[in-house]
């Protein structure tokens, strides 16, 4: 290697690439689990090499035992793991969604495979994870992405040591928000069918012979998709400004 880089310099690539690599494995859009982990590992590989000659300013000297060199790349991979990880979980939001709805309009068993998470989803989760995607991409917020792993350096440079306990605080953090908004943004459709199952109720109170059931049914999964259809456009605007919001934390 000595006839293309020093040792010094491929010591601060490697550095460099764990970091990368891990972001990248994770992030939303470039990160998902249908995109081969080929493609997304020559996308870090490629990056690595661009960002080299700014990046590696201030990168720790080669290490002097295999120990020393093990140690500094785990944590450059732990780091990555961490903004990587945080990005990941906000995704949440929208399959949080995605189920709250499915459940109050009796279409939680409309299951299908969802490619942002690699599992089946509900036939809405399934909807609006991809919708987030689009949503991220269309709008250029991807492109926080490189400004966040730039800026990780100055936030975590070489030198420092993991903050374990701040990234399991600002990952508890984000779950519980994900989740909250995921509520809020399934809100219209749960006061609806909330409404919707008490005047069904007292209606077969009323009339015990009138087949609820068979009626009420079709009319709730027809209003609830409808308010949902037409709130889909404050939830994806709801959700870029969240998600901006999180990016601008290490962006």
């Amino acid at each position: 290697m000595e006839h293309y880089a020093t040792a010094q310099q491929v010591f601060a690539g490697a550095l460099l690439f764990a970091r990368l690599g891990a972001i990248v494995m994770l992030i939303p859009g470039i990160g998902e689990s249908f995109i081969p982990a080929r493609i997304r590992l020559s996308m870090a590989f490629v990056m690595t090499l661009a960002l080299y000659p700014v990046l590696t300013v201030g990168a720790p000297a080669e290490p002097a035992t295999v120990a020393e060199l093990a140690g500094a790349v785990t944590k450059e991979a732990m780091i990555g793991l961490m903004i990587g990880g945080i990005l990941r979980l906000f995704m949440n939001v929208l399959a949080v969604t995605g189920e709250i709805v499915s459940i109050q309009t009796t279409l939680s068993f409309a299951q299908t495979a969802n490619p942002t998470q690699a599992t089946p989803s509900t036939t809405l989760g399934t909807f609006l994870g991809l919708m987030a995607l689009v949503l991220i991409m269309t709008t250029n917020l991807h492109h926080m992405f490189i400004a966040a792993i730039v800026r990780s350096y100055s936030l975590f440079p070489f030198r420092k040591v993991v903050p374990v306990a701040d990234a399991a605080q600002l990952a508890v953090q984000t779950m519980g928000k994900s989740f909250a908004l995921g509520l809020q943004l399934a809100a219209p459709v749960m006061v609806f069918a909330f409404i919707f199952n008490i005047a069904t109720g007292l209606v077969n109170r009323v009339m015990p012979q009138f087949q609820v059931f068979f009626v009420a049914s079709p009319l709730l999964v027809l209003t609830s998709l409808s308010i949902f259809a037409l709130s889909l456009g404050v939830i994806g605007l709801v959700f870029i400004d969240r998600f901006r919001e999180l990016l601008s934390v290490f962006a």
